[in-house]
């Protein structure tokens, strides 16, 4: 016997062997379904007795293993059913012919055959016969079982025949020897008549009729039967049957102490039919009938078990039978089903190491020169084997040989579909699997040099197949879960396989689903890049929204009627710990931001790589990004554009590498770090821009507030100028600018500010309002330096001893800081070396002015933006009075005012007062001017600078101002100005400027200024501005 059946088990010694076959051309899928129904029918309770009859079905047996039958009886082909297409008469002596010449292939063994003819009507097919079965389809044959159970109990009068013929002892009759194939030429010339031969004969007729016992359903009595043999079959040493009857003695034991079978589909099949064997329905039932309708003696089952095999002995017993086997080189494939029998039976016992010994010495059986597909077969084999007992990874070992075995250079057209289907069965074994997410947990489980292997020869395979979306796939999951045990030179080797496979087809985050069912998860890859830490930004300080507080506060429910519930302030830190404590904007760019490093050797360039969200409907605008060999953290920004209001959230990213498509979710992402993934997106704001007609500045503002300025301009002007700032309001949004509010705050400076400094009115460009998209609207503001002119130096000799010197005023100026001491032989021009020098200090004003405006559906829901202008003023002096006295005039109601007044700028200076001769002044100069001015009267005007309006109207109060202000001209800078008195006055030059209490003359004096005038209330009204044109 040649070819193993590696599918055997113990409990098959008990079974009739029966064949089907197809005779002519029948259609593949016909005869298959038909031979289910066929073999489905396993297992016959015989009439009138509680035997069963259990059969196995081989659709393809070679006729030279049925030679072995007489040693063997399981072995022995004892019936042929034969399954044909016939559609006309005329065919059919052919067809019978064929039936015939089958027959006569396994004729010497055969108990019984059938023929099914499917297609034949008429005369022919009405005329009875046992042996042929006519039916006019393979949809209309429901008769088939019948015919099967009918055939199997012609199988089982002949075989109980032929037991009875067997087992009856003919002393007179010489019994004859039994042989196997390859011992028939050693027993020519024997002696027939020696005791030894006898014995011989009669030790190997026992072993056969304990077979025909077993598989007669009669399990007590082939116990007997091989215990005889053994014990005759010993005693001449006829080492081959002895182990035959020992196999058979552990067979019958096996089938008693396991009912429910050891070759696990074998087992199934028997269940499925019914009961199991009626002895062993029966075994825990001592008031179960015999065949005879007589209470079973327990005797016989004390009996049987006296004979059975312990579960210990079985497998010695197998041992020996084995070690027979070994002695004979013809025996190769009864030793190595034997020891496959063994390890069945062992896995039962959950004895793995012994049956690791029997897997082993079947691994190292030497048999003929065996076929490709008879060695594939025989390695799965092992590896299932090796399975069964737990030894994963060395059935994964045989199982890769088996695959190997595929594609050996021997076979002429390679199996590389059966390989790459033994490859992924291999993949258990070597603790690796096809799902990436299971190698993101914990530590690495396997080898991984090994599951390198396997993987790349899964990549070849696939690649073979002509799959190389497969291909891409394997070596995705590669390169991700093997990342770390790459070595430099592996990592651009596989990188490049991988760009040269993703140049004709792109790996995707689809499953591909293989042919068998299986489907293979998605790779994308997390570890190229590697992300540690994922941010998501809030807008820019100018583009933040604000929320209008409402009475109760923002964060305060309106719905509770209790100012505070722990209750609700639970649930909203709960809900700060999931969503951000910002908003993005409907319509905007929105930023997150990934820290992430490059793991490998060489350059990493990401394309595409963007952001996937939920909740919202989102528009990714993808970056690309290249990444330096072995970088540390790298900042990386993506953003996208919110496209509707609601909750988002941010799942992860994808990315685009080495033409692998990967959707990254940060739920599988270990160790990353983040501040929360939800943000809350409001209804669309416009975005307004800024544009003036003043340059930018160096100079950045910071607020003490911590706002951030987006613009920042700068203008330098002399102390009492005064300058427009043209701002043009670009609305750049989406959405309609509907309301607009201006305020200023001056920020960063000590300096004494008199008046307005910033000023405008908005009405005009509120007029332009709703503003639409694209559209500008201008603004205008008025830039007023008015600081203190005062000055601390005398640079004129005294007129007389009522003259004042500034000097001697309490007044707080910082210009006084800069100015050097009086010097009494000073010169009155001093040299030109020093009129820069001495008065040159430059003053800096900053002040921002704020832009909150609001519109489209953010307007609705009660949102806002603030747009902030920083301005940045340098003031550099002009003119110093320093000194003030005054002189009286010709008409006790007015009065002369001296001023000393020192051009400390570079340029020729034109003054000119009222009523008074222009006066010109060089750089550096300084000179007296006496200005006329009316007295008032100041004696009881309140105090507050609130009460102003006590004057008649504005132009009144604009006259008075006229009177004190000096009008400064630059002719070689074209630009003028106006000059302040309000620092040089104090209480004693007032004093001098007060009507006397009583008066005559002029009544329009006394109706014009009736009422009194204090020091506050005229140094605010006489006010004036240094203006430049």
């Amino acid at each position: 016997m040649s070819v193993p059946d590696y599918m055997q088990c113990a409990e098959d010694h008990q079974t009739l062997l029966v064949v089907v076959q197809p005779i002519g051309i029948v259609p593949e899928e016909s005869f298959f379904r038909i031979y289910k129904r066929i073999s489905a029918v396993s297992q016959v309770n015989v009439r009138d007795s509680q035997r069963v009859l259990y059969i196995r079905y081989r659709h393809h047996y070679p006729p030279e293993n049925n030679e072995w039958g007489d040693f063997q009886t399981h072995r022995k082909v004892v019936g042929l059913i034969t399954i044909t297409d016939c559609s006309s008469a005329k065919d059919w002596p052919q067809t019978f012919e064929k039936f015939h010449l089958q027959k006569e292939m396994y004729g010497s063994t055969l108990y019984d055959s059938r023929l099914f003819v499917f297609g034949l009507q008429g005369e022919i097919a009405e005329q009875p016969r046992t042996d042929v079965a006519f039916y006019p389809s393979y949809d209309e044959c429901e008769t088939v079982e019948k015919r099967i159970e009918d055939f199997i109990e012609s199988l089982f009068i002949v075989l109980e025949s032929k037991r009875l013929d067997r087992a009856t002892d003919k002393s007179g009759d010489k019994i004859p020897l039994l042989c196997v194939p390859f011992e028939k030429k050693d027993f020519v010339g024997l002696d027939t008549d020696s005791r030894h031969y006898k014995k011989r004969c009669q030790g190997r007729m026992r072993k056969h009729v304990g077979d025909l016992c077993l598989q007669a359903g009669m399990l007590q009595d082939s116990l007997v039967h091989y215990h005889m043999a053994v014990e005759l079959l010993r005693s001449v040493n006829d080492f081959l049957w002895l182990g035959a009857a020992l196999e058979g003695l552990c067979s019958a034991s096996v089938i008693y102490h396991y009912p429910g079978g050891t070759g696990g589909k074998a087992g199934t099949r028997r269940a499925q039919g019914g009961s199991l064997s009626a002895e062993a329905g029966n075994r825990h039932r001592p008031g179960a009938l015999t065949s005879n309708g007589i209470n079973a003696d327990t005797s016989a089952e004390i009996g049987r078990a006296k004979n059975c095999l312990s579960p210990e002995d079985i497998i010695d017993k197998y041992k020996e039978a084995i070690s027979y086997y070994s002695k004979y080189k013809n025996a190769g494939v009864i030793e190595l089903e034997a020891c496959v029998k063994a390890v069945r039976v062992l896995a039962i016992q959950k004895r793995s190491m012994e049956a690791s010994e029997f897997l082993q010495n079947a691994v190292y059986i030497n048999l003929r020169q065996l076929s490709e597909e008879e060695k594939i077969q025989r390695y799965s084999i092992l590896s299932e084997l090796y399975e069964c007992i737990g030894f994963h990874r060395k059935s994964a070992f045989f199982k890769r040989v088996a695959a190997m075995q595929c594609v050996a250079p021997s076979i002429p057209e390679p199996g590389w579909r059966a390989c790459y289907k033994l490859l992924l069965e291999t993949l258990p074994g070597y603790s690796l699997s096809l799902d990436p997410k299971d190698f993101s947990k914990g530590t690495h489980r396997g080898w991984a040099a090994v599951q390198m292997r396997l993987l790349h020869e899964l990549v070849y395979a696939s690649r073979r197949m002509g799959n190389p979306a497969l291909s891409v796939r394997h070596l995705s999951f590669l390169l991700q879960t093997m990342l770390d045990f790459l070595s430099d030179q592996e990592k651009k080797d596989v990188t490049q396989s991988l760009e040269s496979y993703t140049a004709k087809c792109p790996g995707t985050m689809e499953y591909i689903t293989l042919p068998d069912g299986l489907k293979l998860p998605p790779v994308p890859f997390t570890k190229l890049p590697i992300v540690r830490s994922v941010k998501l930004l809030n807008l820019p300080t100018s583009l933040r929204p604000h929320k209008v507080k409402s009475l109760l506060g923002q964060n305060m429910s309106t719905k509770s009627p209790f100012i505070y519930s722990p209750i609700i302030a639970h649930s909203r830190s709960e809900e700060r710990n999931k969503k951000i404590d910002f908003q993005w904007v409907q319509g905007d760019v929105c930023e997150v931001q990934l820290m992430v490093y490059n793991p490998m050797p060489f350059e990493l360039r990401v394309e595409n790589m963007g952001l996937l969200t939920a909740g919202v409907e989102f528009e990714s605008l993808p970056a690309a990004l290249s990444l330096p060999a072995e970088s540390g953290l790298y900042p990386v920004t993506l953003v996208g554009v919110p496209q509707t209001t609601g909750q988002i959230t941010i799942n992860g990213y994808h990315t685009s590498v080495f033409g692998v498509f990967s959707d990254c979710l940060l739920d599988n992402l270990p160790g990353v770090k983040t501040n929360g993934c939800t943000v809350e997106v409001i209804p669309a704001l416009p975005r307004l821009q800024i544009s003036t007609s003043l340059p930018r500045s160096a100079h950045t503002l910071q607020p003490s507030s911590g706002d951030e300025i987006s613009t920042n301009v700068s203008v330098q002007l002399y102390n009492g100028e005064t300058q427009q700032l043209i701002i043009k309001l670009e609305n750049i949004g989406t959405e309609p600018l509907e309301k607009l509010e201006v305020t200023a705050k001056t920020v960063n400076t000590k300096e004494k500010l008199y008046g307005d400094f910033l000023s405008w009115n908005l009405e005009d460009t509120l007029s332009q309002f709703p503003l639409r998209p694209g559209k500008i609207a201008t603004f205008t503001v008025n830039i007023k330096v008015k600081l203190d002119f005062s000055c601390q130096e005398n640079l004129l000799q005294d007129l007389n001893d009522d003259g004042i010197s500034v000097s001697g005023l309490p007044l707080s100026s910082p210009f006084r800081q800069v100015v050097k001491p009086r010097v009494e032989t000073k010169p009155i021009n001093p040299p030109e070396g020093s009129k820069a020098g001495d008065f040159s200090h430059v003053k800096t004003l900053e002040a921002i002015l704020n832009f909150k405006y609001s519109g489209g559906p953010g307007h609705v829901e009660g949102y806002y933006r603030n747009l902030s202008l920083g301005l940045h003023v340098e003031v550099e002096p002009s003119v110093f009075f320093t000194r003030v006295s005054t002189l009286p005039a010709t008409s006790t109601r007015q009065c002369h005012l001296l001023l000393d007044v020192f051009n400390s700028t570079e340029h020729e200076l034109t003054i000119s007062a009222k009523n008074n001769e222009d006066l010109i002044l060089h750089a550096g100069e300084c000179q007296r001017m006496a200005i006329q001015v009316d007295k008032f009267n100041f004696e009881s005007f309140p105090e507050s600078p609130a009460d102003g309006t006590q004057f008649a109207n504005a132009k009144q109060l604009e006259e008075e101002r006229q009177q004190f202000s000096l009008i400064l001209i630059y002719p070689s800078l074209k630009r003028e100005g106006e000059a302040s008195v309000e620092g040089v006055l104090n209480q004693l030059v007032l004093e001098h400027l007060q009507l006397a209490p009583l008066q005559w003359g002029d009544p329009f004096y006394d109706s014009w200024f009736g009422s009194s005038v204090c020091l506050g209330s005229l140094t605010k009204h006489l006010t004036e501005v240094l203006l430049f044109k």
